[in-house]
């Protein structure tokens, strides 16, 4: 992560450095999440129809007449115990490039065949050019 200097009140300077808390970083940006994590975040600044769908399901969980509001972190806690294996997998599939869906391929087509395609080969075998 990235230090930044700050001048504490007797003028001296002191290197912070910004870690989000409860996150290690590891091998190329990947992140560890540890117990010690207290917050988490969601960013839906980038996807409009995410941000419409939490939107709406807030508003048709508050459309009642009694009970406190019911905010995001509710409707979280009651929908996670809900994800199946099966839900998880899609979700890891959907998080894959499609170059990283490429090389799973290959390493499963290797693997299952017993055979040590390069990427090139691979992509000749299965597009079929001679």
């Amino acid at each position: 992560m990235e230090n930044i200097e700050l001048e504490n009140e007797l003028g001296m300077r002191k290197k912070v450095k910004n870690k989000r808390q409860g996150l290690n970083v590891g091998k190329k940006g990947t992140e560890e999440v540890s117990l010690e994590q207290i917050k988490f975040f969601i960013d839906t600044t980038k996807d409009l129809d995410e941000r419409k769908l939490i939107i709406k399901l807030l508003e048709d969980a508050n459309n009642k007449s009694y009970g406190r509001e019911i905010i995001l972190k509710d409707l979280v806690y009651f929908a996670l115990p809900k994800l199946s294996a099966k839900d998880l997998e899609k979700i890891q599939e959907g998080s894959l490039s499609e170059m990283q869906k490429v090389e799973k391929a290959l390493a499963e087509y290797n693997l299952k065949n017993q055979t040590n395609l390069s990427l090139g080969e691979f992509l000749v075998k299965k597009l079929g050019i001679c």
